[in-house]
């Protein structure tokens, strides 16, 4: 069974930059898609990304498009998220999910989430 931890989360402020980790155990991580949601306080749950196996083809939100980064290192089991200028709207709890493939509606397995706080 697989496991996603996620990490990285904290508290920024607007115009900055985080990272965000997806770490899986269990199982090997590519052997799946991973996407990235995050769901906004009053807000539903938004897919905002997605990469596939081999890190070769990744999909954005247009919400995030430019500014946020999907990479994988299969190595080390570890999908990133890579945030720049952060505005208060990013404001969010960020998952990874693991699919078989991005177009894929169900996920397999999601991470417990890290929060996202930008504020000055």
């Amino acid at each position: 069974q697989l496991h996603l931890v996620e990490s990285g989360g904290g508290l920024v402020q607007p115009g900055g930059s985080l990272t965000l980790s997806c770490v899986g155990s269990g199982l090997p991580l590519d052997n799946y898609a991973i996407a990235w949601f995050r769901q906004g306080p009053g807000k539903e749950r938004e897919r905002i990304s997605c990469i596939d196996r081999s890190g070769d083809n990744t999909e954005y939100a247009d919400s995030v498009k430019g500014r946020f980064t999907i990479s994988r290192d299969n190595a080390k089991n570890t999908v990133y998220l890579q945030i720049n200028s952060l505005n208060p709207a990013d404001t969010a709890v960020y998952y990874c999910a693991a699919k078989p493939i991005c177009r894929v509606v169900a996920s397999d397995a999601w991470g417990q989430g890290t929060q996202v706080t930008v504020s000055s």
